[in-house]
């Protein structure tokens, strides 16, 4: 494999599991920051803020500064903005709502909300049904439906799954009947959020994750090649395949 010039990695299932980091993830991002090249993170976990990320990852002797991650959330925030919507109501958590605010989209929780320009929704493991009655009188009344991802769960320590973001998105779509526009992977934005600033172009980055349906995908419709690893969801390569048992096979 030749060399990118810039190495995208997801986080869940292929940085850590839960508090756990995977095999030999500090070992290979230190080694890839020492030999000079740019590392970022993409998440699809809406909660996550590039602090705590930061902080999390440097307790497991991994490289990081908050501006090598972005999250589905700033990739709706940067929708938002460039739509011209300042004002949406929101279904997720704690950093879902900051990260927002701090992009300047003022979010507000669904059941505080009257009416909407859009509802965004993300990972939130309070979740209740009078959030999900809230965002169905949004929808119904026009708010448009932004859903930070559709991952069905998200790998822990010990091989143990909890339901993602995408469990509440379909509890939504479901009573609304409508289709949500999703920010996060597998859409590609992404991938040139990461790479803005950088000078590197999409081909020169490489896509390292554990989900074919999110991060692969979302390489592949960017334009930018991918790496499978076998340290999350997926457990066995396809033929022809490019990817690893874990992430050593990235230092070759």
């Amino acid at each position: 494999m030749s060399r990118p010039r810039a190495y995208l990695f997801d986080l869940d299932g292929t940085v850590y599991r839960g508090s756990e980091p995977c095999p030999y993830a500090a070992d290979v991002l230190g080694e890839l920051c020492r030999e000079g090249f740019v590392v970022r993170y993409l998440t699809n976990n809406s909660a996550a803020r590039p602090d705590q990320v930061t902080h999390k990852l440097h307790a497991m002797g991994i490289p990081c500064e908050p501006e090598w991650v972005i999250s589905s959330t700033h990739v709706a925030a940067a929708w938002c903005l460039s739509d011209g919507v300042s004002q949406v109501a929101g279904i997720g958590e704690i950093g879902l709502f900051q990260t927002l605010n701090d992009a300047g989209v003022e979010a507000v929780p669904a059941e505080e909300c009257g009416s909407a320009e859009a509802l965004v929704v993300g990972i939130c493991r309070s979740f209740t049904y009078a959030m999900m009655s809230a965002g169905l009188d949004l929808v119904r009344g026009g708010a448009r439906f932004i859903a930070t991802n559709r991952d069905a769960t998200y790998p822990l320590e010990g091989g143990r799954f909890q339901p993602g973001a995408g469990a509440l998105v379909a509890s939504l779509e479901t009573c609304t009947g409508v289709a949500p526009l999703v920010m996060g992977k597998p859409e590609p934005a992404m991938i040139s959020l990461a790479l803005s600033g950088t000078g590197i172009e999409v081909s020169e980055a490489l896509m390292v994750g554990d989900r074919r349906d999110t991060d692969i995908a979302c390489g592949l419709a960017a334009g930018c090649p991918t790496w499978l690893v076998l340290t999350g969801v997926e457990t066995q390569l396809m033929p022809g395949e490019s990817g690893s048992d874990d992430l050593r096979e990235l230092l070759k």
